[in-house]
């Protein structure tokens, strides 16, 4: 497989440029005329860390690739715009694998107005996907940061949690007695995440003042947005939507449904703080969208998180750490 052959094999698959993209694929740089103010997120996926190979496809795993890159746009309430993809090829991933992989990428691109705008392929001891991407909005103030919320806010989360973290379990050879609609509707949180973007944009405009997507667990997340808006955020995990399905998986292995939802990632759902006057706009916004918003908790003065559980304990705050 010859990288100049492949290039011009992945150009042929995309769409001309068009919208604020002027230039694209087949050029040393992409050629863009943004409006109002850029959001700009890097993410990757690796095999063996983010998705295995045997247990997946190459299509799933470009959608997979862009999805979590675009949650990031999602959790700041941009709108996305551009996508570059950076594609590390193992000596026994061919072309049509490759071809299959940006198949994947190109029909979340699709589905959410995103270009694909440009990259680089380059060979790789093991299959990787890097993506930068670019979101916009009208100004500064559109965005939601990490740092804004205030003591009294509320603290939602859109969707259920838990879906990812059970569904690496089935993946891994779990074997659990689900509804065949149950089984492929967890598989799914795992091998083909749905970024927000709607749903950030519905919260950012209702007034959300902090947000987060949550990709390395709700305890590790809600902490990231305590931390930078110096309160302490405190969770009660009775109110916490859990996706059905991850109740029985837990039991299988012997784990804690609740820990399972809390301190694993992967499930991009958005956490995010309000004025708890706006919840009830919020929710409607969000419900307007297909997407449902829970309250789970509260700002309050002080730092860090408490997540409560129904018995009144107190649950660790867990995450994924890439370096742990």
């Amino acid at each position: 497989m010859s990288e100049f052959d492949l290039i011009a094999a992945l150009r042929a698959r995309l769409p001309p440029p068009g919208g604020r993209l002027l230039l694209g694929v087949g050029d040393d740089t992409a050629v863009t005329a943004p409006e109002g103010v850029a959001a700009t997120s890097v993410d990757a996926i690796v095999d063996g860390v983010h998705f295995q190979r045997h247990s997946t496809t190459p299509d799933a795993i470009g959608r997979k690739a862009l999805a979590v890159a675009l949650s990031d746009l999602a959790a700041m309430g941009a709108d996305p715009g551009e996508a570059y993809i950076v594609l590390g090829v193992p000596p026994d991933f061919d072309e049509e694998d490759c071809l299959a992989l940006l198949g994947g990428a190109q029909a979340v691109a699709d589905a959410t107005g995103t270009s694909l705008a440009g990259g680089d392929v380059t060979r790789s001891p093991v299959l990787f996907a890097a993506l930068t991407v670019v979101g916009y909005a009208p100004d500064a103030e559109s965005l939601v940061g990490r740092g804004g919320a205030r003591p009294g806010d509320l603290v939602v989360v859109t969707g259920e949690l838990g879906g990812a973290a059970a569904a690496l379990r089935l993946l891994e050879g779990t074997e659990v007695r689900l509804a065949e609609k149950r089984d492929l509707a967890l598989r799914a949180r795992q091998l083909e995440p749905r970024p927000r973007l709607a749903a950030g944009r519905a919260l950012a405009a209702s007034g959300a003042r902090a947000m987060i997507d949550v990709s390395d667990g709700l305890g590790a997340d809600a902490n990231h947005l305590a931390e930078e808006s110096g309160v302490r955020i405190e969770i009660d995990l009775a109110e916490l939507p859990i996706q059905p399905g991850v109740a029985e998986v837990a039991a299988a292995v012997g784990a804690d449904p609740l820990a399972m939802a809390c301190g694993e990632g992967d499930d991009y759902e958005l956490l995010a703080c309000l004025p708890a006057e706006g919840a009830d706009r919020a929710r409607e916004a969000v419900g307007s969208v297909g997407c449902a918003l829970t309250v789970i908790g509260r700002c309050v003065p002080g730092e860090g998180v408490r997540l409560r559980a129904p018995s009144g304990r107190d649950l660790g705050v867990r995450g994924f750490d890439h370096l742990a």
